[in-house]
């Protein structure tokens, strides 16, 4: 009699689990930042420690950050479960030994995603800064 009530409680965790993950899911997507479709205009700017920077004028058709930068080949680095983890950007290598670490900005304000995820408009301004310390 003790099996059918593990068995039980067993089946309703699985069925909570599944429910549970099936709702994360649905959130998600009504949630996610939208992307926007067809041709746009980014501007990217990469700023170096020494305060000194370089934009770059970016027309794509792409929707993430991440596509975006890579037709410019100005990003590179090491793929994660979480998408890429940049580390070289314009040919310039963030160095692990000093901490730094490249900050992504849009207009100045955090970018809460990764460039996998950062969803891009028309007109946007991209601020990728080699930042020191952790």
């Amino acid at each position: 009699m003790g099996n059918k009530k593990t068995m039980k409680k067993s089946i309703i965790g699985v069925i909570i689990f599944v429910v549970v993950i099936a709702a994360m899911a649905v959130l998600y997507n009504v949630f996610k930042p939208d992307t926007a479709e067809g041709s746009k205009h980014i501007v990217a700017e990469v700023v170096l420690g020494d305060g000194t920077s370089k934009a770059f004028d970016i027309n794509t058709d792409a929707e993430y950050l991440r596509q975006a930068l890579e037709e410019k080949k100005l990003i590179s680095g090491d793929e994660t479960e979480t998408g890429l983890f940049v580390k070289v950007v314009n040919g310039v290598t963030a160095n692990d030994d000093k901490k730094e670490w490249w900050c992504f900005t849009k207009g100045g304000e955090a970018v809460n995603t990764g460039v996998d995820t950062t969803p891009i408009a028309d007109g946007d301004h991209f601020e990728i800064t080699l930042t020191t310390g952790y």
